[in-house]
Formats: C-alpha cells, structure tokens, sequence
C-alpha cells in the first residue's frame, strides 16, 4: 500500500555563520527534515527573520558586524521576531558565554564541533515547542464557536492600528455588526440554530473582509467589530451596503432552521484619520452609537460616519 502524500512545509531553518564550511555542515546536518536558510551577517539574520517565515534560528556567536549576542538581543527586542527560538551554535565553550547567550535570550547552546543526531534532536523539540506555543496564543485569541478573533485579539489590533494609521496619516474605518432580533430567534429557533446562525454570519463578515490587515471579531455575543484599514469613506459606504444585503438566509447557509427564513443584520460603521487628539476608544464608542442608530431606525441598515465631516449615511437592506 503506498502512503499518502503531504503538502505541509518543511519547518524552515535560518543557519547563521560566516564561515562556509560550518553553513554545509550544519545543512547537511538538516537536510531533509528541514527547510534551511543561510545567512552570512548579523544584519542578514535581522533582515531574513522580519520576512516572517522563519521558524527556529541557528546563530553563530562570532560574527562580522554584530557578533550573535547583539543579533539575539535585537530580535527579542522586536515584537515581529520576539517568539523565533534561537539556538547558539559555537566553538566557544565557555560557561560565561553560555551564560550570556541565554541572557540575550537563546533557548539553547550547542558547541562545535556539531553532533548531526543530537543537532537534529534539538532543533526538532524547539521546533515542536514553538508549534505547540503558536497554537495556544492563537486559541487563547481565537472565538471558538464561529472562528473568527475574540474580544481579547480584537482590543489588541485596533489600538495597534489606531496608532499605525495615527502615525502614517491613513484612513481606518470600523464598524460593528449586530444580528437584528437574534433573542427571539434563539428563543423560537433553539440555541443549537442560534449558534448555526452566529456561525454562518461570521463565514460571511470574513468573506468581504480579505485584506490584509482587515479582522474580524466576535464584540458581544451577537455582535461583530471590523477593523477595516486604509478604508475611507467611500470605500466604506460600499463595504457596508455589502453587509447588509449579504446576510446569509437561513434556508440556504444554516442548519436546523425552517427555509426562507431569512436574518437581518444591522452596522454602525465609522472612518477616520486617527489624530491624537481622539483615541481608538471614542472611536468605537461613536460607532456603537452609530449601530444603536441603526436599529432605532427600523433595522437592516447601516448608518456610517465621516468623522472628517461629521456627515452620516444611512444605508438600507435592499428589498
């Protein structure tokens, strides 16, 4: 019987040293199990560790330029880089570098000449430790019954992007969305058609939202914030008209539901240009305001303000 192939990526590996000869021994040590990356200079590391994709370090302590300590030091110090284990691989044996080497923030030491099984061995428990840890912090943010971000993920990212957009002088809209009548629903249709019906609606919020940079959250218990980056107002006001006419219908995206039994959604919704003199909190508290607007004024329906102009736009479901 032939076994199944994978698709799944090979953990990918930046091996730093600015001598060639511990680069190959140290791929060839790797190779198969690996994805390795080689790098020369500290300034290398720095610059291929930002990319993203990189998930352990193997980082030599001599090195031009920056010798491995200072390069440990910088990438802890950033948030983007922080969580990639580092792994000194050295001649030095020395228990006062060994020392120094966790301080800047390695999670091991390994000395030249390099063991190939012990090698392996290391790399392939850090590696599953920084999986194993990945994939909590991302539960711990993570709504588990529709998926998207929860609230904890959500106060995080707006007030990230309320100053990254305070600082390059770029729009950002937010808005809230809320399940028009959903305790009646949940009362008629039962709890298990309440939580199909929370499901399919943010399946469908996070169907519009692709960009990057864009998130969607769970808010409240029926309700959803977007945050919506380098979105002005135009750009909104079709945003919104897409969401309240792209509710899913029960009959078709939802389980244990009686057909043509159709759900509503209503949006406040909000763009601006983040100043100082406003913070990300006034902001949502307008676009909550907005939302109440909205189901004050009959449901199925957005009403979106420029914050610039202070110009409101009521959009309505389409019938």
């Amino acid at each position: 019987m032939t076994r199944p192939t994978t698709t799944a990526p090979l953990p990918r590996i930046l091996v730093a040293d600015d001598e060639r000869i511990n680069l190959l021994a140290i791929s060839s040590a790797l190779s198969g199990e690996f994805d390795v990356v080689e790098a020369r200079t500290g300034r290398e590391v720095l610059e291929r560790a930002a990319a993203g994709d990189i998930d352990l370090i193997l980082l030599d302590v001599v090195m031009p330029e920056l010798d491995g300590f200072q390069v440990c030091r910088r990438l802890k110090s950033n948030p983007s880089t922080a969580t990639i284990p580092v792994i000194f691989v050295t001649g030095l044996d020395d228990s006062a570098e060994e020392n120094e080497g966790f301080s800047a923030g390695a999670v091991d030491y390994i000395t030249k000449p390099i063991r190939s099984a012990t090698l392996r061995a290391r790399v392939h428990a850090h590696v599953e430790l920084k999986r194993s840890r990945d994939l909590f912090e991302q539960l711990a943010t993570v709504d588990p019954l529709t998926g998207v971000a929860n609230r904890r993920r959500f106060d995080a990212a707006i007030a990230e992007e309320w100053r990254r957009c305070r600082r390059t002088g770029r729009w950002l809209s937010l808005a809230i969305v809320d399940v028009d009548h959903f305790k009646q629903f949940n009362d008629r249709y039962g709890h298990q058609a309440g939580d199909a019906c929370l499901q399919a609606i943010a399946a469908s919020l996070v169907s519009n939202v692709r960009r990057a940079g864009e998130l969607v959250g769970r808010y409240g218990g029926e309700e959803f914030g977007l945050i919506l980056p380098d979105v002005d107002t135009p750009m909104m006001h079709g945003l919104v008209r897409t969401l309240v006419n792209s509710t899913p219908a029960a009959g078709g995206d939802m389980v244990s539901i009686p057909p043509r039994q159709s759900v509503t959604v209503s949006v406040g919704a909000i763009s601006v240009v983040p100043s100082r003199d406003e913070g990300e909190t006034t902001a949502l508290a307008a676009t909550d305001a907005l939302l109440y607007e909205a189901k004050a004024g009959g449901r199925a329906r957005g009403v979106h303000l420029d914050w610039s102009t202070q110009r409101k736009v009521i959009i309505t479901r389409e019938r």
